[in-house]
């Protein structure tokens, strides 16, 4: 440690140059960076690069090469030979981007002499690089990855070590799923020269997901080295802010110009503050900036140079750039306000709020909280603002939960929201593309598809509207010739609310890649309009129905279901389903006794308690009709629940045995793809037939991609939903119908005579409330408190004993909630499972 408390290069520590990464766009800091690099964005008055800069110069890494892209002359000009710093700089400049490898690899001509040192320039960090460095060497490494632990790792690159730090494994931006670590990459690597050898030129490379994957696979040297002290991703306004204010309260070993007047109130050089000012600490007054008599300055305040803050001014966790004019009376919360910006008299800024570069914010005038005003804008006075100032649109975080974008009506989603949403999606997409769109029974839906079909064509995409039709169809017209599709549905149970669903071109769920593709899009609000020539069409294709049923019964083995003389009875659940059930039944050669099937536009949804009292009635009719089943969909026809011909109510984890077991003793091979939630009574039952299961993760993206693959005969997610591949990869309940009346025609055997040759499993599940912040230290205790049972990561973690018992964890991707699945022999082992691994969660949370 030197003098003034930081770390610093040991005597005998190896001289080596480094690498500062600083060609991100850092988009999603926008509109910060719309006008000025990422790792010049100020933090405590002084660039992000700077900051790591310094730190290396305090370890003896003076020779630097620096890569840039974005902005590139920026950079150059800030910090130019770095002279003014004592260290020698220069500059590698990329074309186009490179990736995290390439652009290292562009710089390969500075750094082939000797090991190097690899860092970003748009992460605070305070970690002892000399250690680091010593690590490395000591280790004999061709890689050395820094890693660090955080309580969020969705973000970053989770890596796993061994015992003496080889790392094992590596997995780039996790989903909650996947995450069974908090251990991640922070970007800073320690590397030889040979790793160049595995980097082509010119090309887009990553480290993460390209390099160290194939030098695991070559069982190179790479080790990963924990480091402790501080380090921020300064990727987010949120993190923007956390490092301001982590600066200010000494978490983190930066050098800060100035003096201390009093405990945690910082004032640089020149600076004019009127002993009037209130002044709460810790702060930040920057160079030659004035602050009149009656200002305020709450805590986590900074103020860049040249700043005037008006008397009566009031800024609390307020981060102000350059030559920014604050006006009398203002009042600033929580915001970013951008360099060269006027902030008039009265005028409020509300927290989460960033005004970029060279505003002006009007008298009076209310910039309403999470508002992104883009630089050289103006707000007018005495104007309120709640909307973004750039194509009028406004950032959201998460926007996407388990099944698309939910919320209540009118509250969340609102009509604003949905023709926002629809221009970004639409952005995603080529110009001139189609989009399938359709909706559920609902008004609300009606309503807000119609301002979603608009912000699509004016976004030259053109749109099939199919209206309301059930949720199968709309997949299957979208991979028919669609680029994508929409559907807008009540959420189940919540009749308030409202889902939007967004399709691939194959009519399945957005795949999380496209989730996060379309959340940056939303969240940067830069939406593509078309030209007046390049207006969307809108089509309403006919003859979906007929077409759909027509597709469905050509593609399924019907053979066998008229000389049964089966009789079913079936309940469209007052939903779209219906709509398409005429089309279906009357070719499919049964007896059929249907009930609900008007539309009811007053019930969108159903309760659990409603469907138990529907299907305790669906049970009634078909033991009185001496039926051979009974069926009953949901409201947009994805899922179905089955009634045997006693009447008793298949659950719908037992519906999925029934069906396998239909299919499995028909095909004799192939494979059926399950989540791994399903009761491993699967496996059983399909290897019995000669079948075998494919196990995916929860998302029905992936079941559907598996369901899709060659010699797949059935998929299902144990919750009413199954896949018929011979049809569709997605989640379809009227296939699934048709399939089991010729399954059941071709056995001649009853549900309840298939149900009871299959054993009974006890499976059970229990959800644990986690706070966010918890949830990566979660998994890592898991995993931990597994030991040497057998793991399996291919959704969440599932630890399987030696005897065959399992338990899964998994972080719910939307909510502050872990859930736990166990399986054991009998309900009471079950139960047990489930307490062990909850004490494990549950402490590892509080």
């Amino acid at each position: 440690m030197d003098p003034q408390g930081f770390t610093t290069a040991k005597e005998d520590a190896p001289v080596m140059k480094a690498v500062v990464m600083a060609g991100g766009e850092g988009t999603r800091l926008r509109p910060m960076t719309s006008s000025m690099p990422k790792p010049l964005l100020p933090v405590a008055n002084r660039p992000i690069m700077e900051h790591v800069l310094r730190l290396l110069r305090r370890h003896g890494l003076n020779d630097t090469v620096v890569t840039v892209q974005f902005l590139a002359s920026l950079v150059k000009n800030y910090f130019g030979d770095g002279e003014e710093l004592g260290m020698h700089l220069t500059y590698a400049n990329e074309e186009t981007p490179l990736g995290t490898a390439g652009s290292v690899k562009n710089a390969e001509d500075a750094l082939r002499d000797d090991s190097f040192l690899v860092i970003s320039g748009d992460a605070l960090t305070d970690f002892d690089l000399s250690d680091l460095i010593a690590f490395h060497r000591e280790k004999g490494a061709l890689v050395t990855v820094c890693l660090t632990r955080v309580p969020n790792p969705l973000e970053f690159g989770i890596t796993i070590t061994d015992d003496e730090g080889k790392v094992e494994r590596f997995l780039e931006k996790p989903t909650w799923g996947q995450v069974f670590s908090d251990t991640v990459n922070t970007g800073i690597y320690v590397m030889e020269p040979e790793v160049f050898d595995y980097v082509a030129a010119g090309e887009s490379v990553d480290w993460s997901s390209d390099v160290f994957p194939q030098l695991l696979k070559e069982g190179k040297p790479v080790f990963g080295y924990v480091a402790e002290g501080y380090w921020e991703d300064v990727g987010t306004h949120e993190s923007y802010l956390k490092a301001q204010a982590d600066v200010l309260e000494g978490k983190v070993q930066v050098e800060l110009d100035g003096f201390e007047i009093s405990p945690g109130v910082w004032v640089a050089e020149g600076a004019e503050v009127d002993p009037e000012a209130v002044l709460r600490g810790p702060l930040y007054i920057g160079d030659y900036a004035k602050v009149e008599a009656g200002v305020e300055l709450r805590e986590h305040t900074v103020l860049g140079s040249n700043v005037v803050v008006k008397r009566g001014a009031f800024l609390h966790k307020a981060v102000v750039h350059d030559n920014v004019y604050v006006g009398p009376q203002s009042n600033l919360r929580g915001c970013v306000v951008g360099k060269n910006t006027d902030v008039m008299r009265a005028a409020r800024i509300d927290e989460g709020a960033v005004i970029g570069d060279e505003c002006l914010i009007g008298e009076e005038s209310i910039v309403a909280g999470n508002v992104k005003v883009y630089p050289f804008k103006t707000i007018e006075a005495g104007a309120f603002v709640n909307t973004s100032v750039i194509w009028e649109s406004r950032g959201q975080e998460h926007l996407f939960g388990v099944r698309g974008v939910s919320g209540i009506l009118n509250v969340e989603i609102t009509p604003e929201l949905a023709v926002r949403l629809a221009g970004a999606y639409a952005t995603t997409l080529k110009k001139g593309a189609t989009v399938t769109i359709a909706r559920d029974h609902s008004r609300g839906a009606r309503a807000l598809k119609r301002a979603m079909i608009s912000a699509l064509q004016t976004s030259a995409i053109d749109v099939r509207d199919l209206e309301n039709v059930p949720m199968p169809v709309a997949r299957q017209a979208t991979a028919r010739g669609s680029a994508g599709g929409i559907f807008l549905r009540t959420t189940p149970g919540v009749p308030d609310s409202l889902d939007i669903l967004f399709f691939d071109e194959r009519g399945a769920d957005l795949s999380q890649a496209g989730q996060r593709k379309l959340d940056r899009v939303y969240s940067r609000q830069e939406f593509r309009r078309a030209f007046p020539g390049e207006i969307g069409d809108l089509l309403h294709p006919a003859s979906v129905f007929d077409s759909y049923a027509t597709n469905l019964l050509r593609a399924v083995d019907t053979s066998g279901v008229r000389e049964a003389g089966l009789k079913v009875v079936v309940d469209a659940a007052h939903g779209s389903a219906g709509l398409v059930l005429p089309s279906i039944l009357g070719r499919l050669g049964v007896e059929t006794l249907t009930v609900a099937g008007g539309l009811d536009e007053a019930r969108p949804t159903e309760g659990a308690d409603e469907r138990r009292a529907a299907l305790a009635r669906l049970g009634e009719l078909v033991a009185s009709s001496q039926a051979a089943f009974g069926v009953r969909f949901d409201p947009v026809g994805e899922r179905v629940s089955f009634v045997d011909e006693l009447g008793r109510v298949i659950q719908d984890d037992r519906a999925l045995l029934v069906l396998l077991d239909l299919v499995a003793a028909e095909r004799r091979s192939g494979q059926v793809a399950l989540p791994v939630t399903t009761t491993r009574i699967a496996e059983q039952v399909a290897a019995y037939h000669g079948t075998q299961v494919i196990w995916t993760t929860t998302s029905p993206d992936d079941l559907a991609k598996a369901a899709a693959a060659d010699g797949t005969v059935f998929g299902g997610d144990g919750r009413g939903g199954f896949v018929v591949p011979e049809f569709s990869g997605v989640l379809d309940g009227a296939a699934a119908f048709v399939r089991l009346v010729g399954l059941v025609a071709r056995t001649q055997l009853t549900l309840s005579q298939i149900d009871a040759r299959i054993p009974q499993a006890h499976i059970q599940k229990r959800d644990i409330a986690t706070p966010w912040a918890a949830k990566g230290m979660v998994m890592r205790s898991v995993v931990e408190a597994a030991g040497n049972r057998k793991l399996d990561t291919t959704d969440g973690v599932r630890v399987v004993e030696p005897d065959g018992r399992w338990t899964l964890v998994l972080p719910d991707p939307a909510e502050a909630v872990t859930h736990l699945w166990a399986e054991g022999p009998d309900d009471e082992a079950t139960e047990q499972l489930l307490d062990e691994w909850a004490a494990v969660v549950d402490g590892a949370g509080r």
